[in-house]
């Protein structure tokens, strides 16, 4: 797909902040919005820079993270296709608190704040969009900081591996498979777990017969069994 066959209009549509616009909106919408081709390793923005947009992966995977004054990487947050990411940074006129990274080659919508500010005052109820998605976010961002206060290394990662499944194509709905989309360095910070604290949980789960690793594939052998593993 290249960017400029990308029927923009079309795909907006399929968000959940623009999907009941009329066409003529949509359009008008578009033309405030910038697709780009990010390739793997590339800063889209880095904290401190002004933002006066938001993004949303059409493709690929986007890692949004800071570094500690001890140089500490940690992953806030791993977006995929569809993800929306720095909505409410761009409301608070605030600079980019995260760096953004493009993990794999990356298809990234822009959308202009101005574009935004004035749906929102055309249209009120495209306000309580914007608002709904910043609500999910915020609800979102609360389960971290309950699981990173509440739950083990093990619970975080069972959760994380439960979290987003497709049945097996043997069609046993107790089981699945979970392909990890980015390394599981990137996967094990997101958790707040070390890449080899990440390892070893996996290896108890594999030794405990409830998956099976196969590089980045991770077959679910009973969903519900996994769910309810006690840790050693």
């Amino acid at each position: 797909m290249t960017p400029e066959k990308f029927n923009l209009p079309r795909y907006l549509a399929t968000l959940p902040l623009f999907s009941d616009m009329p066409e003529a909106e949509l359009a008008r919408l578009a033309e405030g919005c910038k697709l780009r081709r990010m390739e793997r390793g590339k800063i889209i923005f880095h904290a401190g820079e002004p933002c006066e947009e938001f993004h949303v992966v059409v493709l690929g995977q986007i890692k949004l993270f800071v570094i500690s004054p001890s140089g500490v990487e940690k992953v806030i947050e791993l977006c995929g296709p569809g993800r929306s990411f720095a909505e409410a940074i761009m409301f608070l006129q605030m600079p980019y608190i995260v760096t953004a990274q493009a993990l794999s080659d990356t298809l990234l919508l822009s959308i202009d704040k101005d574009v935004i500010v004035r749906e929102i005052q055309n249209d009120w109820r495209f306000s309580l969009r914007v608002m709904a998605g910043l609500s999910r976010r915020l609800h979102g961002l609360i389960k971290d900081v309950e699981a990173y206060s509440l739950h083990s290394g093990v619970q975080r990662v069972i959760g994380y591996l439960l979290s987003d499944l497709r049945v097996a194509s043997d069609g046993d709905a107790s089981s699945a498979t979970v392909s990890l989309p980015v390394a599981k360095a990137a996967i094990a910070s997101r958790l707040s777990l070390t890449p080899e604290y990440f390892s070893r949980v996996l290896h108890e789960l594999e030794s405990a017969g409830l998956i099976q690793v196969d590089k980045r594939d991770i077959h679910i052998v009973d969903t519900e069994k996994l769910a309810n593993y006690q840790p050693r």
